[in-house]
């Protein structure tokens, strides 16, 4: 790899920043059925659910397709084609795909081009092709935007105090690096979930009467 580019980390940390104008706040990807449910209830049981989220749901395939758009050989529309595919539910569906619309709009009133609306580990890729950064930090830094969301999602929802949210996120550091790093070489062929309540559960939110988050 070619030297950093000295702003390009910062260019990624802005695209996946809180201030990035996706809306991810109003997603909490299921969580807001397992605390309603009773499963998730505390610092402790939130924490085993995000570590699950990110080492066998959504987090690892997202990383995976990721990994594989970053790639300069990898058709890009076939690979948005699959991430809609892998998608377990409706509200999963629109989570990713409302998201990388978000993000490509976004993009394209800052850098002044047009962009595809893709699902969002797709239209990230895309973004981060360009970027002198190696493969296995984009994710990662994809990754930990990806808990950190759902950590906000926490500390409002369950409730959680803001310090036991901060320690849930900083005991996931080192998956999140593991994890990035698998995906940065893995194959379509290593994509797998085995979230099973967590998808029944973002299937069965959307017949919940009240709702504060959109998935």
């Amino acid at each position: 790899m070619a030297d950093s580019d000295p702003t390009a980390l910062l260019r990624l940390v802005q695209w996946l920043s809180p201030a990035f104008p996706t809306g991810a706040f109003a997603y909490s990807h299921g969580l807001e059925m397992a605390v309603s449910v009773g499963e998730v209830r505390d610092e402790a049981s939130f924490a085993e659910w995000l570590h699950d989220i990110l080492s066998y749901g959504a987090g690892w395939n997202d990383a995976v397709l990721m990994g594989r758009g970053l790639r300069g050989d990898t058709d890009l529309e076939g690979l948005a084609d699959l991430a809609r595919a892998l998608a377990p539910s409706a509200e999963r569906l629109r989570e990713t795909e409302e998201q990388g619309a978000a993000f490509a709009r976004a993009r394209s009133e800052v850098e002044r081009i047009a962009l595809p609306v893709e699902p969002l580990p797709v239209a990230v890729a895309r973004a981060a092709r360009e970027l002198q950064i190696a493969n296995a930090e984009k994710i990662a830094v994809f990754l930990h935007s990806f808990a950190s969301n759902l950590v906000s999602a926490g500390v409002r929802f369950i409730p959680l105090g803001q310090s036991a949210g901060q320690r849930v996120l900083a005991r996931q550091h080192v998956l999140i690096a593991q994890l990035a790093q698998r995906a940065a070489e893995a194959g379509l062929d290593e994509l797998a979930s085995a979230v099973f309540r967590a998808d029944l559960q973002s299937m069965q939110h959307e017949q919940l009467d009240v709702r504060i988050f959109k998935t």
